[in-house]
């Protein structure tokens, strides 16, 4: 009898710690579940604040704009594109600390609109971002470029102009003197112990070459991983060709209605073709906009631009 009841009892316990131990493991797992889409949302919508702070960067100035924005814990931005449509897709994807352990999301945030230059990942707090107006010959967009604050770039024996204009972005993570041991530095014809050579028409970063047109797309190389550069200049070789088109039915229209000729249909034409083909920076400097810009300032009654 007594071993009957001790066994009863046993089973009794036993059953109910099971069942405590199940509602425990449910309570758990929809904490967690919870907790883990809460931070979806958070990373989604701090992909957005981002976005959205980097509107102001966009300007029709001829000059660069520069700006900067913090973030409450430690995140990494991943920087990525999709050339698919018309102008594919800037993408970012957000991933902030938590609990000492990096969140996964799978959410992307895309802008059809921007074209961000920097490395495939991000990572700090405060982040640093300037931008540059791209002509091609006209101009096309404003180019961002964005670096964490944790990066410190040393432009070694640059040309007077960029000399100039970073000085006059005054962003502390640019320098040209006084480079720190762990600073990245980016000499301008060759050297030695440098991390990035920029040349003439291309720069060569980690063991390989983007070719570029202009100091827009020279910055753009210099912080960006080669990847992101060649897939972004193709984004934006398809934006200068719709571009182009859109301008040669301008000069149709004026040529129609108040008749003045800019003899730049077929030379925008041929960009537009040229443009949207483009296969890698290599095949840039085949694209020659430099004629098309002179005969629209030449003709300067009928400039399309």
């Amino acid at each position: 009898m007594k071993k009957n009841a001790y066994l009863q009892i046993s089973f009794a316990w036993l059953f109910a710690i099971i069942v405590g131990a199940f509602i425990l493991f449910l309570a758990i797992y929809g904490v967690t579940q919870l907790m883990g889409t809460e931070q979806e949302a958070l990373d989604a919508k701090t992909g957005k604040e981002i976005g959205i702070l980097l509107n102001p960067l966009e300007t029709s100035f001829e000059t660069a704009k520069v700006t900067s924005f913090t973030v409450p814990v430690e995140t990494r931005i991943y920087n990525k594109c999709d050339n698919y449509g018309m102008f594919g897709k800037q993408i970012i994807q957000i991933s902030q600390k938590s609990f000492n352990k990096w969140t996964e999301t799978e959410i992307d945030i895309s802008f059809p609109n921007k074209y961000i230059f920097s490395e495939k990942e991000v990572e700090g707090k405060k982040f640093y971002v300037f931008s540059k107006p791209f002509d091609f010959p006209f101009k096309v967009t404003d180019l961002i470029y964005m670096f964490s604050s944790l990066k410190k770039y040393c432009f070694i024996d640059a040309p007077e102009n960029i000399k100039d204009e970073i000085s006059d972005l005054n962003q502390k993570n640019l320098l040209l003197e006084d480079c720190p041991d762990d600073g990245i530095k980016v000499c301008s014809g060759g050297g030695s112990d440098c991390d990035i050579i920029v040349y003439g028409d291309y720069v060569e970063k980690d063991g390989e070459n983007m070719y570029f047109e202009g100091d827009a797309l020279m910055y753009a190389a210099v912080f960006a991983d080669p990847e992101i550069y060649e897939r972004q200049l193709k984004r934006l070789m398809k934006r200068t060709g719709h571009l182009a088109l859109l301008y040669e039915n301008k000069a149709d229209f004026i040529s129609q209605t108040a008749g003045c000729y800019s003899d730049l249909n077929q030379d925008l034409f041929e960009l537009n073709d040229a443009a949207s083909s483009l296969d890698n920076s290599a095949y840039l400097g085949l694209i020659n906009v430099n004629d098309i810009k002179e005969k629209n300032e030449a003709n300067w009654e009928c400039r399309l631009w």
